[in-house]
């Protein structure tokens, strides 16, 4: 569409074959008219009929009926036209509008068409129920009435009036106003003809008289930051992962092998050749796959993809729930990430953020003028700590945008799960607020009895329709029963992380041995609570950040034990109950802490300290991986058992890692002092030979090849309140694991 013109046609008189009163027309001029359809279009009279058109800048407007065209009549200088039409109902028309230089432009007319949303749509939101929300709401590429378009759909139930503004009508929000849907807050509108990567959003004039301009919440695709329009997108992509998602449906990740790596799209890998940019979604697939494949990872987690305007917020302050971040590549070949890592055998999950959303401008935030997505309340809508908006759960249609979000990811993504960001600020209402500072609900108390409502609904629909996907919540308090089943009181998440374990555990390591005798507790502390929830076992993009320290550099010691201590630190984690997590870089021991503008220090994997460490990952989920007895009673106390635990004054430890159906154990050693310990007797249940399947301190890691040459012999000596031991040589610093035969 041209743009507007500044000089207006001449004033005519106003004279209209059918009756609009003065304050609709005065309204829908202003652009506050809440149905323009009761205005433009076809309009039943006595005789005929008489259509429409409303085309500020035209000289002239013409109507394409079927059969014939009817020249229609400014009847107000503001630009609406009539004409008369013999039929009642003519059907769809076209209208070929004319301009200035002899530009004439045809188009199907959006105002003779029925809306596009039901009755029964209306009501799904209106209760919060409407599990494929993103199927109605947004813009969506459809054939009605004979006729191809886009229809548009937004929940705005405060605004005065929406319009469409886009590339298609030169972002002039007076060519498109939507219809409101009554009480339901929807506002709609079917435009023909509208040609996909058409950039747009919702033009919303307020009640209290101003102008925003919103992306939409439901785009399936946006602008490249820092711009931020929404996109009219049509998938075409066709997965090639079914066998991947059969044996999904079938799996049980309580009691298989997870092991996951979590990467940062941005900073994973760069092209120095080419700006230092970082890799799109297609080049990154054969690359990540090759890595995870080699490094021997089950499963990739990617911090947030969802579209975010700051790149600083690393994703989590999400303003398109919907919509993959444009940073690398379309919607499309996002599809083709996960279905490439699918058809190579590996798992994608992805972090979620329910729990709060960016004030942005164009975003969310006060979206028509008022706390629509968010509490109006700041001690219940503004969270402290990030500067963000807090999701009103207590409304329906905001749970339902949510719930309606995350099936969108797994059904339409065909991700493996997805982990919750932030769930304690969720839970909680005191949540990082002084007294005074939040309300509590509606028994005094302080749990969002809203939020855990939404949870448990989210939880259940997932397990109901998605079989086999993971659910993990990254919860930091001693919220009971998080990963336990909502039948049974919990939220109904399949995992939790525990990040009560990954404190202790990095206090421990991080102190110098000489000290870990007093600390002793933090090693072995977690395991009173090891299987109160389903765990996994995380050392995330959180601990590598904001003078945390990288992985290695926590380690105390020089260069020599600052790698000996992350080498017995990983052979212990991987040998802990709990399914396994670990940030990216933390596999090579990158020296720097994490940096998000930065691609990982690749660098470093030709010195030997380096790549010796990232074959013990390797070597670590391969030997995991092919041992039931490390994975598969992870979440019930039959799969472990104390050797040792007490063993403070030496800085050791010992215990049993079982698999019940198959009977097979293994025994871990640890000696995290850097002391060598020749002749350490160790009780252990069965006679025979212990094979040595795993040291850390193994010169295939860079460690000093100290170790028990293949395996040892049981001696009838009992120990450790077993009948049997074996004297094992244990390095220092070091994890050494056996097969008990």
């Amino acid at each position: 569409m041209p743009p507007r013109s500044k000089k207006q046609p001449a004033p005519t008189p106003a004279k209209f074959s059918g009756s609009i009163p003065k304050v609709a027309l005065d309204s829908f001029l202003s652009l506050s008219h809440g149905d323009p359809h009761s205005i433009l279009g076809i309009h039943p009279q006595k005789e005929g009929a008489v259509i429409r058109v409303f085309r500020p800048d035209a000289r002239a407007i013409t109507i394409l009926l079927a059969k014939n065209s009817i020249n229609a009549e400014r009847v107000h200088p503001s630009g609406l036209f009539e004409a008369r039409c013999s039929k009642m109902d003519p059907g769809p028309y076209q209208v070929q509008a004319e301009y200035a230089g002899n530009k004439v432009f045809t188009y199907w007319d959006p105002y003779a068409f029925w809306p596009t949303l039901g009755e029964v749509d209306l009501h799904l939101l209106g209760e919060g129920s409407h599990q494929k929300l993103h199927e109605k709401m947004g813009a969506h590429f459809r054939t009605h009435q004979g006729v191809e378009g886009v229809s548009f759909a937004v929940w705005a139930p405060g605004a005065k009036a929406v319009s469409v503004v886009g590339d298609f009508n030169g972002w002039d929000g007076r060519l498109h106003p939507m219809r409101c849907m009554g009480s339901s807050g929807i506002w709609e509108l079917f435009i023909p003809e509208i040609a996909e990567g058409m950039n747009y959003k919702f033009e919303i004039r307020t009640h209290g008289g101003h102008r925003l301009l919103k992306a939409d919440p439901y785009a399936f695709a946006t602008e490249k930051p820092p711009k931020t329009a929404s996109v009219v997108y049509k998938s075409r992509y066709e997965f090639n992962d079914r066998e991947w998602m059969a044996n999904r449906a079938q799996g049980d990740f309580l009691r298989k092998p997870l092991s996951i790596y979590e990467i940062h799209l941005e900073s994973w890998r760069k092209v120095p050749e080419e700006g230092n940019r970082p890799l799109t979604y297609r080049e990154m697939a054969s690359q990540l796959a090759d890595y995870m494949q080699e490094m021997g990872f089950t499963h990739v987690e990617f911090m947030p993809v969802m579209e975010h305007p700051f790149g600083g917020s690393w994703g989590y302050q999400v303003s398109s729930y919907f919509a993959p971040t444009a940073r690398f590549g379309p919607p499309d070949d996002f599809k083709y990430l996960v279905d490439y890592l699918h058809q190579k055998g590996i798992g994608v999950i992805l972090d979620w953020v329910p729990a709060h959303f960016p004030k942005d401008e164009f975003a969310l935030g006060r979206f028509d003028g008022t706390a629509l997505y968010e509490h109006l309340d700041p001690r219940q809508g503004e969270h402290p700590d990030w500067g963000t908006y807090v999701f009103n759960f207590g409304r329906n249609e905001v749970r339902n945008f949510l719930l309606s979000s995350a099936l969108y990811w797994l059904s339409e993504y065909h991700v493996d799960g997805l982990r919750l960001d932030a769930v304690a600020s969720m839970l909680y209402l005191d949540y990082s607020r002084k007294e005074g500072e939040w309300v509590p609900n509606a028994f005094g108390g302080n749990e969002n009895l809203e939020a855990i409502s939404f949870l448990k609904n989210l939880n259940e629909l997932v397990h109901a329709q998605f079989p086999g996907v993971i659910m993990a919540a990254e919860e930091s308090t001693a919220w009971a029963g998080v990963s336990r089943p909502t039948y049974t009181g919990g939220l109904g998440f399949g995992f939790k992380w525990n990040m009560g374990w990954m404190h202790d555990t990095l206090f421990y390591f991080s102190r110098d041995p000489v000290y870990r005798r007093y600390d002793h507790n933090n090693l072995t502390f977690g395991f009173l609570y090891a299987w109160s929830e389903n765990f996994i076992l995380p050392l995330s993009h959180d601990e590598v950040v904001h003078g945390k320290c990288s992985m290695i550099d926590k380690m105390p010691g020089d260069r020599r034990q600052k790698f000996a201590n992350l080498r017995s630190l990983y052979g212990y984690m991987w040998a802990h109950p709990g399914k396994k997590l670990l940030f990216m870089g933390g596999e090579f021991a990158q020296f720097y802490e994490w940096n998000h503008e930065q691609s990982l220090d690749w660098h470093l994997t030709q010195w030997a300290d380096h790549w010796r460490i990232q074959n013990l990952v390797s070597d670590l989920n391969r030997i995991y991986k092919s041992h039931p007895a490390l994975w598969e009673a992870d979440v019930e106390p039959s799969g472990f058992q104390w050797i040792d635990a007490n063993n403070a004054d030496d800085n050791a430890a010992a215990f049993l890692r079982k698999s019940p159906s198959r009977g097979r154990q293994i025994l871990v050693t640890g000696n995290f002092s850097p002391v060598i310990r020749g002749g350490y007797r160790v009780g252990v249940p069965k006679p025979g030979f212990y094979r040595e399947i795993l040291n850390t301190d193994s010169h295939l890691y860079g460690g000093s090849n100290f170790g028990n040459n293949g395996g040892v012999h049981t001696e009838p000596v009992p120990w450790h309140g077993q009948p049997y031991s074996v004297l094992v040589s244990l390095p220092p610093l070091a994890t050494v694991w056996f097969e008990v035969p």
